[in-house]
């Protein structure tokens, strides 16, 4: 799977989400951090058991000069992080690079690839677990809406496991102009929709570069949105549930459809 080639942030059109100093917990996350290059101070409580994850964590720490504070648990627990496993990065300011609409049509995106649509999107955590299926699946980027849509907030990225950190997110005014913009640019869209005749395992994956959109839970997609996508697929269900969060639901599209071998 390959990614956009404008992944340095110097060359990304748009600009950087202002925030301030963030606690990023758990040892996988400040993992990610570290390779995002955001992580400015790494803290470790005393007496945490050394691990391979910790020990990869320490390696990359290293490499990027960045210094591991030993510190009582009860300052990371201070922090307000939950399992934070003994690890907190603290990210820097402007961590995530935010792009505006008119990134959608300059971007440097990759012939085969994959970008994910939010339509309406409200819950950070929400938010960070799409983020991080999104960047899991090599996505090249994450569009969601300025309003009415999760903040790229704290808890997001603690969400995403740190994927966040490494994954632009474009913030537009409307969904359904984005798709058009998309659309535009080559791009292939598909709706997640329970309503939808197709299931994602009829007939082969979708063609490239591809944009997979996915609704809020409950209310799944709008409309327009809905009417401005090329194509709609369902996920069968065969259980009892009738439907899965908005993040569940965007995991099994990206890696039960989209990323399906051909």
């Amino acid at each position: 799977m390959s990614r956009g080639s404008g992944r340095d942030v110097g060359r990304r059109p748009g600009r950087a989400q202002p925030m301030a100093e963030v606690a990023v917990g758990g040892r996988r996350s400040a993992l990610e951090a570290v390779r995002a290059g955001a992580a400015r101070r790494l803290l470790l409580a005393d007496g945490s058991r050394d691990t391979q994850g910790l020990r990869e964590l320490r390696t990359a720490a290293a490499e990027a000069g960045i210094a591991i504070e030993a510190v009582p648990r009860a300052r990371l627990d201070a922090l307000g992080l939950r399992n934070h496993q003994g690890v907190a990065a603290l990210v820097r300011s402007r961590a995530i690079t935010e792009l505006d609409e008119r990134a959608l049509a300059v971007y440097p995106f990759e012939a085969d690839a994959v970008v994910v649509v939010l339509d309406g999107v409200t819950d950070p955590q929400n938010l960070g677990a799409s983020a991080r299926a999104a960047e899991a699946a090599g996505a090249s980027m994450l569009v969601t809406r300025h309003h009415r849509a999760a903040p790229s907030s704290a808890s997001a990225v603690r969400a995403s496991a740190g994927a966040l950190l490494h994954l632009p997110v474009a913030r537009v005014a409307n969904v359904t102009r984005a798709v058009e913009r998309l659309k535009g640019r080559g791009f292939l869209v598909v709706g997640l929709d329970q309503g939808a005749r197709t299931g994602i395992h009829e007939g082969p994956p979708p063609a490239r570069p591809v944009a997979l959109v996915a609704g809020s839970e409950g209310v799944g997609l709008s409309r327009l949105v809905r009417e401005a996508c090329d194509e709609l697929v369902a996920i069968p269900l065969p259980g009892r549930t009738g439907s899965l969060n908005e993040a569940a639901a965007l995991a099994v599209g990206l890696f039960g459809y989209v990323l399906r071998p051909r």
